[in-house]
C-alpha cells in the first residue's frame, strides 16, 4: 500500500499527504513519533548492498580460461623443477589479478558518493519550533523549509512555496531551473513534470518552501537510482569475450593434443615417463603464456595514450570496447550542449537580430542581415538587451577564464546578450538605479522591476509572451516611435522562434510618475519592446565530433530530460540522425510518454530508427540501451547526472563527465572524459581501435610460435625421433619473445585509415579467415625449416645440444623477422615506416643480445641445455629467417594487389 501511496503523492492535495502521514504542516512531528519512525523507516541514506568480500573478488580474478592456461604452465614448469621460469610465470597471474581487482575495487565506491551526495544539514520542524539537524536523521512526515541554495534533503511533496526554482539536472537532464507550485498533478505525470515535488540531491536556485517529507534514503529517486545501479548487470566487453571463447578452444585442442601424442608414443613403444616429458613439452609450446600478460600491458598502454587526451580510463577491458562500438547514447545537457543558456535571436521593431557567440563569455556580435549593427544600433534593440540586463537579478563571474552565472541561466544569457552590445550590468545599474521589484512568481508569469533615470522613472518588465502582450497597448519602430501593437503578428513570430528549440522572453517598458511600483503598474499600459529567444548551444566541438562518428560508422543518439522541441533542434544543429541527401530533415524523436506505452518489442524496433529521446525518465534510458544491446549492438552511454549512472553501468561502455559529473555518475562508468568533450570522446574511439588492432597483430604474430613449436613436438613423436626444442627450451622462446618482440607491438602508431571503416561486427571473430590462414602458413614453416634443419644436422653428426640451439635460434630469428610483417597485417613495414616503432628495434636488438648470450655463456648452456654454434649456422638461420618474411610479404601483396582487383 505504501508503494502504491507514495507513486502519487504530486496527485494528492497537500492536506491529504499531512493526513496520510499523520503530521500537522505547523507543528511538525513529536520527538517521541520522530524516534519510532527513525526506528521503523531507518536513517535517511542510501544503504550500501552487500558486496562481495575482497578475498572472493580477489579469487574471481583467476577464474578465466586463459590464467587456467597460465597457472597450467606455472604448475608443469614447477613440476619441471624449473623454478624460474615457474616463479615468472606465477608472478605475470598474479600481477594481472591484483590490477583488475584494484579496478574493479573502485566500482564499490558508486554507493558511497551516492551517500555524500544525501548528507547536508536540514531546517525541519518539530514539537512546533524550527530548528537545524543533519539530514540523516529527517523521517517522512517531517515539516522542512527549503530555500535558494539548499539542497534538496530528502523527497518531498511542497505545502507552501514563493517563486521555488529547483534544478533537477542531476536528476533528470533538466537544463534550466524548474519553476515549482504546490496544485495537484495528473497521476501519471512523469517525473520531470513533477512541479509540486522537491527530489533529494537536487539544489534550490531561487525562492523559499515549506513541504513534507514523503520518502527518505533507499525509497527516494536517487535511493532508487542506488538500487538500479546495484542491479544493471556488468557486461563483459567484447574483446574480453573473445579471448575467453578463444582460450576454451585453444585448452581443449592442447590438451587433446597433448593426450593424442601420450598416446601415439605408447603404442609406438616408447616408455611411460619419456612420453609424459614429451607431451608435456607440447602442452608448454602450445600454450600462449605471453598473451593474457600482452593483452593487458597493451591495454595499459592505451590507459596511458588515452590520459594524454583528456580520457580517464578506470576498468581496462573498456580502452577496447570504445574501438567496437556501434551506438553512442549522449545526454544532451552540457555534454553536446554547453550548459550555458545563450541567446541566439532577438526580434525588435519588427526586425530579426541575430546573436553571434555561445555561453556566458561577453563574446560576439549582434548581426542584421549578417552585418554587426555596431554604434548605429536601432533604439529598439538598445531597449530590448536594456530590459532584460536591468530586469534581472542574477550576475556574471569571471574566474580562470571561465565565465559562469550566479542565479538563474536565462538571466545570465540576457546579461551576456546586453554585453555583446557594450552595455555592462554594473554601469547600467549606476546610470539607471533600480527603485523597487516585482519578483517573478508562476501565477504572474512576469518579473518588473522600477528604475530611475535623467528623463523619470521607467518599467523594465520581462516574461511569458502570453502575460507581457496582454499589458501592452503599443510597441516601437526602429527608431523609438511608438507604433499600435500588433499581437497576432507578435505571437507567429514567437512560434517561430520556439519551433526552433528557443526559449522566448517577452520584454516591454512603462514611464511611471512613482517610486513603488505596484501591481496594477505592470497590468496595461506598457509598451511591448522585442523577443529574446534562447537556447543551451552545442558544442562547436562535439558538431566536429559527431561528423567523425558518422563517418567510422558510429550512431550518435541523443537521450534527454528536455523539451522534444528544443532536443530535436539541437540533434539538428549537431548533425544527429542526418541522412545523406536529406541533411535538413529534422531527426525522428520520441518523448518519455510515447515510450512508456510501447512494448518491449516495439522499443527494440524504434530504438534503432530513432535519433532523439526528449523527457527521458532515468529507468527509461536503462530501457533503452537494454533495447539496443537486443539489436546486437555495442552501446557507449555518456552522461554527468546521477539520473545517467543506472544506463552508464548498463552499456557497454559508460562515459562521465569529469568536471560537471557527479561522484555517482564517475563511478558507476569505465570512462571519465577530463574535459568534459564529446570530442574527446573520437579521440577515444580511434585509439579503441588501433589498441584492438594491435591486439589482432600481436596473436597473429604469437600463435605460429605456439603452433610451429607444438606441430615440431608432435611431428618428432610421430616420427619416433629426438625432440628437436626441450620444455625448458620452449618456455625460454615463448617467455623472452613475447616480452622483448610481441610486446613492442603495442606501441605501433596504427593504421592512418583507423576511423574511415564501421565498427567490427561484435559478433566477429578476433581473427578473419585470412589471418587464421597466415598463422597456419608461418607454423607450418616454421615446422619445415625447424624440423628438416634439426633432422639433417642430425644426420651430418651434429651433437643433440648443437642441433637443438640451431633449433631454438631458427624459432627466434623467424619470429623476429615475421615481427615486421606483423607490424601491418596489410602493407609492407616500409610503407608504414621502419623507424615509425624504433620499439621494435630496440625489441629485436635486445633478442639478439639474448640470444648470443643464451647460445655462448657458459651459464645459460648448462641452465638450457645450449651449446656454441658456428657462422655457418647462423648463416642458414639468418637466410631462412628472411625466406619467411619475404613469403608473407609476397602473401601479402598478392592479396592486396591481385585478389583485391580481381574481386
Amino acid at each position: 500500500m505504501e508503494s502504491l501511496i507514495c507513486k502519487h503523492w504530486h496527485h494528492c492535495p497537500a492536506e491529504e499527504v499531512t493526513t496520510l502521514l499523520t503530521t500537522h504542516p505547523h507543528r511538525g512531528l513529536s520527538l517521541f513519533e520522530v524516534k519510532h519512525r527513525l526506528e521503523r523507516f531507518g536513517p535517511n541514506m542510501v544503504t550500501a548492498k552487500k558486496q562481495k568480500g575482497p578475498l572472493i573478488r580477489f579469487l574471481l580474478q583467476f577464474h578465466q580460461p586463459l590464467v587456467y592456461i597460465l597457472l597450467a604452465a606455472a604448475f608443469i614448469t614447477l613440476i619441471l623443477q624449473e623454478w624460474v621460469d615457474s616463479s615468472v610465470i606465477f608472478g605475470v597471474v598474479i600481477v594481472n589479478a591484483i590490477i583488475g581487482f584494484i579496478q574493479e575495487s573502485k566500482a564499490e565506491k558508486a554507493i558511497e558518493s551516492l551517500k555524500q551526495m544525501m548528507t547536508t544539514q536540514a531546517t525541519v520542524l518539530r514539537d512546533g519550533k524550527w530548528m537545524q539537524i543533519d539530514s540523516t536523521l529527517l523521517v517522512p512526515g517531517d515539516i522542512v523549509r527549503i530555500q535558494s541554495g539548499d539542497k534538496v534533503p530528502a523527497d518531498v511533496r511542497l505545502l507552501t512555496c514563493r517563486d521555488l526554482q529547483v534544478d533537477e539536472s542531476a536528476l533528470t537532464g533538466e537544463s534550466v531551473p524548474v519553476m515549482k507550485k504546490i496544485g495537484t498533478l495528473n497521476p501519471d505525470t512523469i517525473l520531470a513534470d513533477r512541479h509540486n515535488m522537491a527530489y533529494a540531491g537536487t539544489l534550490v536556485t531561487y525562492g523559499q518552501a515549506q513541504a513534507v517529507i514523503v520518502a527518505t534514503g533507499d525509497k527516494t529517486e536517487t535511493g532508487r537510482i542506488s538500487e538500479m545501479i546495484a542491479e544493471a548487470a556488468d557486461l563483459s566487453t567484447p574483446l574480453t569475450v573473445k579471448i575467453a571463447s578463444f582460450s576454451k578452444i585453444l585448452l581443449i585442442a592442447i590438451l587433446i593434443l597433448a593426450a593424442l601424442a601420450f598416446g601415439v608414443g605408447l603404442w609406438r613403444g616408447e616408455g611411460i615417463v619419456d612420453m609424459f616429458m614429451a607431451a608435456v613439452a607440447l602442452a608448454v609450446g602450445a600454450i600462449p603464456e605471453g598473451l593474457p600478460a600482452a593483452v593487458t600491458i597493451t591495454l595499459a598502454i592505451g590507459v596511458s595514450r588515452m590520459a594524454k587526451r583528456k580520457a580517464i580510463i578506470r576498468k581496462l577491458p573498456a580502452v577496447e570496447t570504445l574501438g567496437s562500438t556501434t551506438v553512442i547514447c549522449s545526454d544532451k545537457t552540457g555534454t553536446l550542449t554547453e550548459n550555458q543558456m545563450t541567446v541566439r535571436r532577438i526580434f525588435a521593431g519588427n526586425e530579426y537580430f541575430d546573436v553571434q557567440g555561445n555561453g556566458y563569455a561577453p563574446e560576439g556580435e549582434i548581426l542584421s542581415g549578417g552585418a554587426a549593427v555596431g554604434v548605429n544600433m536601432p533604439v529598439v534593440l538598445s531597449e530590448t538587451l536594456l530590459s532584460g540586463l536591468l530586469c534581472n537579478d542574477s550576475r556574471l563571474v569571471e574566474s580562470e577564464g571561465m565565465w559562469r552565472v550566479e542565479g538563474d541561466p536565462t538571466e545570465g544569457a540576457l546579461i551576456t546578450a546586453a554585453a555583446k552590445a557594450g552595455f555592462l550590468h554594473h554601469q547600467a545599474s549606476e546610470k539607471m538605479s533600480r527603485l523597487d521589484v516585482i519578483p517573478f512568481e508562476s501565477e504572474r508569469q512576469f518579473m518588473a522591476t522600477l528604475h530611475k533615470t535623467e528623463a523619470g522613472n521607467i518599467v523594465y518588465l520581462k516574461g511569458a509572451i502570453e502575460k507581457v502582450l496582454d499589458a501592452c497597448s503599443e510597441s516601437l519602430t526602429a527608431d523609438g516611435t511608438p507604433m499600435a501593437l500588433n499581437k497576432q503578428d507578435i505571437f507567429e513570430k514567437s512560434d517561430g522562434l520556439a519551433s526552433n528549440g528557443l526559449r522566448v522572453l517577452a520584454l516591454a517598458r512603462r514611464n511611471v510618475d512613482k517610486d513603488k511600483l505596484d501591481i496594477d503598474d505592470c497590468m496595461s499600459g506598457l509598451t511591448f519592446l522585442g523577443l529574446q529567444g534562447m537556447i543551451d548551444p552545442p558544442r562547436t566541438e562535439a558538431i566536429a565530433a559527431v561528423g567523425v562518428c558518422r563517418k567510422a560508422g558510429i550512431t550518435v543518439k541523443m537521450i534527454t530530460g528536455d523539451h522534444a522541441v528544443t532536443a530535436t533542434e539541437i540533434a539538428l544543429q549537431l548533425g544527429i540522425g542526418r541522412v545523406y541527401g536529406r541533411e535538413h530533415e529534422k531527426p525522428e524523436t520520441l518523448t518519455g510518454k510515447q515510450l512508456e506505452s510501447l512494448s518491449d518489442e516495439e522499443m527494440i524496433e524504434k530504438a534503432g530508427s530513432t535519433s532523439v529521446f526528449a523527457r527521458v525518465a532515468p529507468e527509461q534510458k536503462l530501457r533503452l540501451v537494454e533495447a539496443l544491446q537486443a539489436r546486437n549492438h555495442v552501446v557507449a552511454m555518456t552522461g554527468d547526472g546521477v539520473n545517467d549512472a543506472p544506463a552508464l553501468k548498463q552499456a557497454n561502455i559508460g562515459i562521465a563527465m569529469g568536471i560537471t559529473g557527479t561522484d555517482v555518475s564517475k563511478e558507476a562508468a569505465d570512462m571519465v572524459l577530463t574535459d568534459d568533450n564529446f570530442a574527446s570522446i573520437t579521440a577515444a574511439v580511434e585509439e579503441g581501435r588501433r589498441i584492438f588492432d594491435n591486439l589482432v597483430k600481436f596473436i597473429t604474430w604469437t600463435l605460429p610460435t605456439n603452433g610451429g613449436e607444438g606441430l615440431v613436438i608432435l611431428a618428432a613423436i610421430m616420427a619416433g625421433v629426438a625432440l628437436p626444442i626441450m620444455p625448458v627450451q620452449i618456455l625460454w622462446i615463448n617467455m623472452t619473445t613475447a616480452v622483448l618482440l610481441g610486446l613492442m607491438l603495442a606501441f605501433e602508431p596504427g593504421e592512418k585509415d583507423v576511423m574511415n571503416y564501421p565498427p567490427r561486427k561484435p559478433d566477429s571473430p578476433i581473427l578473419s579467415g585470412i589471418l587464421i590462414g597466415r598463422i597456419l602458413l608461418v607454423s607450418f614453416l616454421m615446422l619445415a625449416a625447424v624440423f628438416s634443419i634439426f633432422n639433417w644436422q642430425k644426420s651430418m653428426g651434429y651433437p643433440l645440444d648443437v642441433a637443438r640451439t640451431v633449433a631454438v635460434n631458427l624459432f627466434i630469428m623467424i619470429e623476429l623477422t615475421y615481427l615486421f610483417n606483423c607490424r601491418s597485417l596489410t602493407s609492407s613495414m616500409f610503407k608504414i615506416g621502419l623507424f615509425s616503432n624504433p620499439w621494435v628495434l630496440v625489441g629485436s636488438g635486445l633478442m639478439i643480445v639474448l640470444q648470443l648470450l643464451f647460445t655462448y655463456a657458459p651459464f645459460m648452456n648448462k641452465v638450457f641445455h645450449s651449446a656454441p654454434i658456428g657462422a655457418n649456422d647462423w648463416f642458414l638461420i639468418i637466410v631462412i629467417a628472411v625466406a619467411v618474411y619475404g613469403i608473407i610479404g609476397l602473401e601479402k601483396w598478392v592479396r592486396l594487389h591481385i585478389l583485391k582487383k580481381a574481386r
